[in-house]
């Protein structure tokens, strides 16, 4: 559970009023969290230990039928780390509804067949912040913030060779795809790791470790504001 009397640096301390949005007699608007990284780099987990409402973007993939799949270069692989694998437009619109409303209607995926087994409500009853945690988070950070929905967006960052292992343990635990395949995939990841990272600080998500990550969640689950533009993209 996040301790909303700390700063984002981890350090016990009590916030400066100055800081905080302007007192209105208005109901707190829900706002989103966008949380990114690379695969494996922690993601779930961290919006786990939040205590914060979770929306999994993950569960917005496309289906393995669907013929706008993408491949990966010079092989017969879904190229499942593209954001064209990915129905952007549907997570977008369930984040503005629970934002809207604090409840949606969410897809159920699972990765091992790449096919959607049902749906599930999602209901946040109206909390005034919630995380949306996914490998594509940081390709909606503008037009979530366009929308008047973003509080924060983070960047999850480590050590490539950790992401690697952890990932894999993951993939294979959980039986997500052939061995070969993980195989294969994992260290095209692992390669491509800080260009990934690169790519997601320049749409705007923040970069940062996890305990850096924990103190920008709290401040923004005390209602501390942010310029986001500036600071989100540092």
């Amino acid at each position: 559970m996040l301790d909303t009397n700390r700063t984002s640096r981890g350090s016990p301390a009590r916030v400066d009023a100055s800081h905080f949005c302007s007192v209105s007699s208005q109901p707190i608007p829900t706002r989103v969290v966008l949380l990114a990284g690379p695969s494996g780099s922690g993601k779930s987990s961290l919006a786990a230990r939040s205590g914060l409402p979770v929306l999994r973007l993950d569960d917005f993939y496309k289906e393995a039928n669907d013929p706008t799949l993408p491949r990966v270069t010079g092989s017969a692989d879904i190229d499942w780390d593209s954001a064209l694998s990915w129905d952007e437009d549907a997570a977008v619109a369930a984040i503005a509804e629970l934002c809207r409303t604090g409840r949606t209607h969410v897809p159920l995926y699972d990765i091992a067949t790449s096919s959607r087994t049902g749906h599930e409500t999602l209901d946040i009853e109206r909390t005034p912040l919630f995380v949306a945690e996914g490998i594509f988070a940081a390709d909606i950070v503008e037009r979530c913030r366009e929308l008047g929905l973003l509080a924060d967006a983070l960047c999850l960052r480590g050590r490539p060779s950790t992401t690697f292992r952890r990932r894999l343990v993951r993939d294979l635990r959980e039986g997500r795809k052939s061995v070969p395949f993980l195989l294969r995939r994992g260290w095209r990841l692992m390669r491509a790791e800080r260009a990934i990272v690169a790519r997601q600080a320049a749409l705007g998500a923040y970069p940062c470790a996890r305990q850096e990550a924990l103190g920008r969640l709290a401040d923004a689950a005390a209602g501390r504001c942010r310029a986001q533009r500036s600071r989100v993209a540092g």
